[in-house]
């Protein structure tokens, strides 16, 4: 399985993101044994956004994503890893979406240290 940063611009691979963060957010939070409201208040969001994100409704920011994340004590790659995948292969995912992010991320800081220089 392959990941790259090609498919956000994708709105089907969006989609299918969108659906499998509602999926993993889901069950991540029922593990964890906290209702929607309870996860709504450790992340200092609004319950009827995690509900509208568990719904597919509506796509988090990058701010909330990482409340939650903080919130249920998890990295928030593993919001887009599937759940289904043997341990192993969720493993391997997660390390090949770290480093698509890593390689990524070092790129625009170098677009960035190139603009600042000119």
């Amino acid at each position: 399985m392959s990941f790259d940063l090609y498919y956000f611009n994708n709105t089907d691979m969006k989609s299918t993101l969108q659906t499998r963060l509602a999926t993993n957010l889901k069950q991540i939070r029922k593990e964890k044994k906290l209702t929607q409201f309870e996860l709504a208040e450790k992340a200092n969001i609004s319950e009827a956004m995690v509900k509208s994100i568990e719904l597919s409704i509506s796509w988090p920011s990058e701010k909330t994503l990482t409340n939650l994340a903080e919130a249920l004590e998890i990295d928030i790659i593993r919001f887009f890893v599937p759940i289904a995948l043997e341990e192993k292969e969720q493993n391997n995912l997660y390390n090949e979406i770290k480093s698509v992010i890593a390689k990524n991320f070092n790129n625009f800081l170098d677009e960035v240290i190139q603009k600042v220089k000119q």
